[in-house]
């Protein structure tokens, strides 16, 4: 029995067993990231997580043994152990080799533990994939080395950035197949980084990698001598874990908590900020203040509470609190609202479309809303924004939701928890859509920095298309300028004057933008007032869903 124990461990690093206490305490100390590996369809994601699992000593010899049979029977390495099947457990991933499901897996080292979620990659499961990412810290994104970046890469690269994951390791897999020519490593690295621009990535690491041999998984391959850089496990026990949000508390409660006619306490996981006994509080959406009297925790009486934690709080009046209401603290910012701008995942065969009626569950609520806008789709090969009457599964896009009653929501960057949604279709109980709360515009507009605003602006004005403000401002900037200086020069040829050539390259540059912001300008207040008189059409005031 102690024996199916004991692990395989191939690193001197790795731990020989779990039965020492102190071991299992010392590892429950490390700091904790949360990873997942996303990428297309046999980019070699579960044979990545699965050489990882074995390199660190995570593999009981029982499983290898199991690893072993079912290798032969399942395996596609040619008599190889098949790391993949360490992951996919499922018959049917087996049997067709994809991974279909989400498979978490704990190992650590002695530097940091780890929980990864090895997420699928065929385009039909794309829902499981972000939902692996909504937890997640780091996304490691598969690339095959023979085939470079597909639409799939494209598209989890987005979702995984959408869902406010920060840090990616760009793992470029199968480079034994392309004889690890650097050169081919290359073009990848700057295809994905430029690809990497227009999303917002903090931090992005590229590293060739075979998972199938182990070239670059722990310690650095002697095949590719011209990879100076460090393992991919060294840059996960290295790379910052995400930041956990804002501080401001937020209490979304779960279950109103009334054993007996003397206690009544309101349960639920902190969703962001701490508590203690003593803050004042409301509850909203009705705006109750109160104040905390008691924090009880799964083992006793608490003083304190903070994010992540499950308690129950008491409060001082009996105010009307039910499940789905949000506490907060006095003052806070947190407000409940009838109307949220979501970006919205379909992940159903039904298509999402303005004027439809559906349920919304946003942490521990659940209404009913209906989508009043659908503002633009995301091309998934460029990003762009493109103009779309309604979202097909896996399509990505912008929309308006308004509520039936009021909402507490927060952006999604602030607090996960109520900056998250599912859509549901009231009639099938389908989940139609995953999505998560934007920021509001004028809150955007307020924090943006003047400089910054005037960067986007010029981005937007003259020869730029629409979708170049923003992230590719100053290369367009450049451009802007180029052409200014060109007028100058043709207006020097012609004149023979260089201050009247100066002011025609003056006036080029500042006349043209002039043109375009007037121009856009009119359109969109155009636009505006058409989707005003959409939104009032599709008004929930005074009717019901």
């Amino acid at each position: 029995m102690h024996a199916a124990l004991k692990l395989v461990a191939s690193s001197a690093d790795a731990p020989q067993s779990f039965s020492d206490a102190a071991q299992i305490n010392a590892a429950s100390q490390r700091s904790l990231l949360r990873f997942i590996t996303c990428g297309s369809v046999d980019d070699g994601k579960s044979t990545l997580l699965g050489r990882l699992l074995f390199e660190t000593g995570a593999v009981f010899e029982d499983q290898l043994e199991a690893l072993q049979r079912d290798s032969a029977r399942f395996g596609t390495t040619d008599g190889e152990p098949d790391f993949a099947l360490l992951v996919d457990g499922l018959s049917a991933e087996r049997e067709q080799g994809i991974t279909i499901d989400v498979a978490y897996r704990y190992f650590s080292t002695k530097n940091r533990a780890f929980i990864a979620a090895d997420t699928p990659g065929h385009e039909q499961y794309t829902r499981n994939m972000a939902t692996g990412a909504s937890t997640a810290d780091v996304a490691i994104i598969l690339i095959d080395a023979r085939k470079g970046l597909l639409p799939q890469t494209r598209r989890h690269s987005y979702i995984v950035s959408m869902l406010g994951v920060r840090r990616v390791i760009v793992a470029i897999n199968k480079i034994d197949l392309v004889g690890y020519d650097e050169n081919v490593f290359r073009a990848i690295e700057h295809d994905y980084r430029a690809l990497a621009a227009s999303l917002d990535f903090v931090e992005t690491l590229v590293i060739p990698v075979s998972a199938r041999y182990g070239d670059n998984i722990v310690s650095a391959s002697a095949a590719m001598p011209w990879h100076k850089g460090p393992s991919l496990l060294t840059m996960l026990e290295t790379i910052e874990a995400s930041p956990a949000g804002d501080t401001e508390f937020r209490f979304p409660v779960q279950w109103v908590n009334r054993p007996n006619l003397d206690f009544r306490g309101f349960s639920g996981t902190i969703a962001s900020g701490s508590v203690a006994v003593g803050d004042r509080v409301i509850a909203l959406p009705r705006r109750q203040a109160t104040k905390v009297v008691g924090i009880l925790g799964p083992s006793g009486a608490l003083d304190e509470a903070i994010a992540g934690q499950s308690v129950t709080l008491t409060l001082a009046d009996e105010i009307d609190v039910s499940r789905g209401d949000v506490i907060a603290r006095q003052g806070a910012t947190t407000a409940a609202q009838r109307q949220a701008t979501v970006r919205l995942l379909g992940v159903a065969e039904a298509p999402i479309a303005p004027g439809r009626t559906y349920l919304v569950r946003i942490g521990t609520k659940v209404a009913a809303a209906r989508i009043i806008a659908l503002h633009h789709a995301i091309d998934v090969h460029d990003y762009s924004e493109v103009s779309a009457d309604k979202l097909l599964m896996n399509a990505i896009g912008v929309a308006v939701l308004r509520f039936e009653t009021d909402v507490v929501v927060a952006p999604y960057r602030d607090c996960r928890t109520l900056g998250s949604l599912l859509l549901i279709d009231p009639y099938t109980n389908d989940t139609v859509a995953l999505g998560i709360v934007e920021a509001d515009a004028a809150h955007e507009r307020a924090e943006t920095a003047v400089g910054h605003r005037l960067v986007v602006g010029l981005a937007r004005s003259g020869l730029l298309p629409a979708e170049a403000a923003g992230r590719k401002a100053w290369r367009h900037i450049v451009w802007w300028l180029a052409g200014a200086a060109l007028t100058s020069a043709i207006a020097l040829a012609i004149t023979a004057r260089p201050l009247l050539a100066f002011g025609a390259g003056l006036a080029d540059a500042v006349l043209r933008p002039a043109l375009r912001l007037a121009h856009d300008l009119l359109w969109r207040n155009a636009e505006e007032r058409r989707r005003a008189q959409a939104e009032k059409a599709l008004t929930l005031d005074g009717g019901s869903i």
